[in-house]
């Protein structure tokens, strides 16, 4: 399934109220937004009409989350869906992650473009290819190993993959605390080591299944409160996607 067809069927599922995107480029995802939206990007190139209620910043994203208010635009409605699609080197990807999750609701969720490079020449943080993730990667590796009660799926779409994250925490300072450590040791010289079962998409979940599991209903609804709401996601989240999902998590 193309990326933005999974895009346009989780935007109907989970209905947000206020959309995040970082890394607007031509507005083709952003475009597939119905509800209050904000884009930022330093060079977007809007090529597609954008009909919606859509607010757009001409800034970089860190300098987008450090004015004053970053929720100013929604008039201070949390994002419950958000897109990371900027600069495809990995301590851009984890501080953008840090500071979307801080202007999220709990019941939201976080999407990362290009998890799934089809080559090492794909994941260079160096561009040397036309199709370009650059080493958004390690991120996988670093949600779980810091952030172990979130709960992170990733989704083999096409062309280059999508990983989607939730049980969200906006309090939650782990990843900054030890942004410069995690920086240190992820961030690798080229050419990368990508894991072969990841490369080859073994360990990922089929968009299919994702898009039929039950916690999409969970997220829109808030359903118990917080608390009882991630409980009831990680749950659900077992339940219909099964051994893959219990092996990720």
């Amino acid at each position: 399934m193309y990326y933005l067809d999974f895009f346009a069927q989780m935007h109907a599922r989970l209905q947000p109220q206020a959309y995040l995107e970082v890394g607007v480029a031509s507005g083709k995802s952003l475009r597939l937004a119905s509800c209050r939206s904000v884009g930022v990007d330093p060079g977007y190139a809007i090529t597609v009409p954008l009909d919606g209620d859509v607010a757009l910043f001409r800034t970089t994203s860190d300098e987008y989350f450090s004015s004053p208010d970053p929720l100013a635009a929604t008039g201070g409605v949390p994002f419950d869906l958000a897109f990371i699609d900027g600069l495809h080197l990995f301590e851009f990807a984890l501080r953008d992650f840090i500071n979307t999750e801080r202007s999220c609701s709990r019941h939201g969720l976080i999407v990362f473009d290009d998890v799934l490079p089809r080559t090492v020449d794909e994941a260079a943080r160096q561009r040397v290819t036309k199709a370009w993730t650059g080493d958004v990667f390690p991120i996988l590796e670093v949600l779980a190993e810091y952030r172990p009660g979130l709960s992170v799926l990733p989704v083999d779409t096409q062309p280059t993959g999508l990983l989607l994250v939730t049980g969200l925490d906006p309090t939650d300072t782990t990843l900054a605390d030890h942004y410069d450590d995690i920086v240190a040791r992820f961030r690798r010289p080229d050419p990368q080591h990508v894991p072969a079962d990841l490369m080859d998409r073994l360990t990922v979940l089929q968009p299919e299944a994702v898009l039929e599991a039950e916690f999409w209903e969970i997220l829109r609804t808030q359903r118990g409160g917080p608390d009882r709401m991630h409980a009831e996601l990680a749950e659900s989240l077992r339940t219909t996607l099964g051994r893959d999902f219990a092996r990720l998590a």
